[in-house]
């Protein structure tokens, strides 16, 4: 395993790590992140604070407990940020952006006091031509303290080289699911009782089967981003990749700013989409994800989405699964539903995310 950071056991005077680079990464390679986190309470009102999601199940413990879970649990994709977070430091510290997801599975409820640690294992490498960068493929699995799995996801990440004539480490691009089928998800929702769910405290009439494929929805509000609040956000994550921090270094870059986490745009996109979709109250799987363009501060986020499928879980009749497909646009409002332009894609969209969503029946 190559090492992880620029010293060794017999090199007392260099204890910092620069993080790894593309030629520092072999497929099979697997990696234990540091450090261990417990959520609390106080995380999650701080995500609220910066997103706003108003999802009854994740904003009251009374609603969560009268439908069937032990509490609230803990919003899906601060679940996701956090466990993402971990595995900055060894896979994604000298990134140049992060480009997409798929096979993204949630598996058990996260609950406050609960604490998440990760792994991931290398599973693709792509040298891209300028031989300045490569692309890693990594399959990262999020635990509790039991040993629990409640996440597993494959991301791709563009990396630095730390030495441009350096030779490639091998080419393997990964063959990946276009999307999760439904017997595959559901597992982090327990059995609940649909005639407990209120959906006036929930905010919406509509069901699982009051949606129809096809159907497109303009979740109406904008989102400006603060540069204050994408900075503290990531470092709710401990999220330490320098190009959302360092002003410093990233006025020498390509955008001569600080770029905004992309895990941004899929937070505010999901609590945009409350309006529209306030029953979709759990993430269940993420089949796919594009950061299409990069976000700053001072840009409005819009969203809409679109319902590409639909599918009752085996074995299940107190809910039902939405495929959605949820675009992201900066500076412009989505009442015309902008997607692409062209053979491209449209030039304010920044995320284009497939995923399941469950709904009660």
């Amino acid at each position: 395993m190559p090492m992880t950071s620029s010293g060794s056991k017999s090199d007392p005077g260099n204890k910092t790590s620069p993080g790894n680079f593309f030629e520092d990464f072999r497929v099979g390679q697997v990696l234990t992140h540091a450090t261990p986190r417990t959520v609390t309470t106080g995380d999650i009102a701080i995500y609220n604070a910066i997103f706003g999601p108003r999802f009854a199940v994740q904003s009251s413990d009374t609603f969560a407990k009268a439908i069937g879970y032990r509490d609230a649990p803990v919003d899906d994709f601060l679940v996701f940020h956090m466990v993402f977070g971990k595995t900055v430091p060894d896979i994604s510290l000298n990134a140049i952006a992060n480009l997409g997801y798929a096979n993204c599975r949630f598996l058990a409820p996260v609950y406050p006091g609960d604490t998440l640690s990760a792994t991931s294992e290398v599973i693709g490498l792509k040298e891209n031509s300028s031989r300045k960068t490569g692309i890693v493929y990594v399959r990262s699995t999020g635990c509790n303290q039991d040993g629990t799995r409640v996440l597993e996801y494959v991301r791709w990440v563009m990396i630095r080289k730390r030495d441009e004539n350096a030779e490639a480490p091998g080419d393997h691009v990964p063959r990946l699911p276009v999307a999760l089928a439904p017997h595959m998800i559901g597992d982090a929702c327990p059995k609940l009782d649909p005639a407990a769910y209120d959906v006036a405290l929930a905010g919406s009439p509509y069901r699982f089967d009051d949606y129809e494929v096809g159907e497109r929805i303009d979740h109406v509000d904008g989102i400006t981003v603060e540069e204050a609040e994408h900075m503290m956000a990531t470092r709710l994550y401990q999220n330490t990749a320098r190009i959302h921090f360092n002003q410093f270094a990233e006025a020498q870059g390509r955008f001569k700013r600080r770029l905004i986490y992309g895990g941004h745009v899929i937070s505010l996109a999901r609590a945009l989409s409350f309006n529209g979709l306030a029953n979709a109250f759990h993430i269940a799987a993420i089949n796919g994800g594009r950061h299409v363009a990069p976000l700053f501060a001072g840009n409005t986020v819009f969203a809409w989405s679109e319902v590409l499928g639909k599918s009752e879980l085996p074995g299940r009749t107190d809910v039902g699964a939405l495929r959605l497909r949820t675009v992201a646009t900066k500076d412009l409002p989505c009442d015309g539903f902008p997607l692409k332009d062209g053979d491209g894609d449209h030039p304010a969209v920044i995320l284009d995310l497939d995923y399941w969503a469950l709904l009660p029946r």
